[in-house]
């Protein structure tokens, strides 16, 4: 596989999300089939929100295999697909952001997301904070992750 870094395009929102489902079940276990659906039209409006960039990680068949969302100095979101694990198409999109921002880049974790957790951790990430809720104020706790 010779992975691709690029802007997401319109074309990709359909795909992503059907991405960011698959990677939900495999990673969310805290997450209930209800918290999926509600979520789902969230991150479809998501794609075309002011602000954030959103960049896709393609293998040689050009469709997405992994998404980053991006404000600067800030991961808001990467996921990457089941199938693709341990491949090192995230640690590819933590440099990305890691470059974009050109200095400290942040992050919030789920905290019932382990492997997430440890992933950050070996990208150099320390938990620098707690919330008992997500930024919605949904009960999903999260740990709040900085490197640089």
């Amino acid at each position: 596989m010779n992975p691709v870094i690029r802007l997401a395009r319109q074309a990709d929102h359909a795909a992503m999300l059907d991405l960011w489902e698959r990677a939900v079940r495999a990673t969310h276990a805290f997450l209930t089939e209800e918290d999926i659906a509600a979520l789902r039209p969230q991150v479809w409006q998501g794609f075309t929100a002011e602000g954030l960039q959103w960049w896709v990680i393609c293998g040689d068949d050009g469709r997405p295999a992994g998404f980053l969302a991006y404000t600067p100095g800030c991961i808001e979101g990467l996921f990457i697909d089941p199938y693709c694990h341990r491949r090192g198409l995230g640690t590819l999109l933590v440099g990305h952001a890691r470059h974009l921002a050109d200095g400290p880049l942040r992050l919030d974790v789920n905290e019932g997301n382990p492997g997430a957790i440890a992933f950050y951790q070996a990208q150099g990430f320390t938990v620098t904070g707690r919330s008992p809720t997500d930024a919605e104020g949904r009960p999903f706790p999260v740990l709040h992750m900085r490197r640089g």
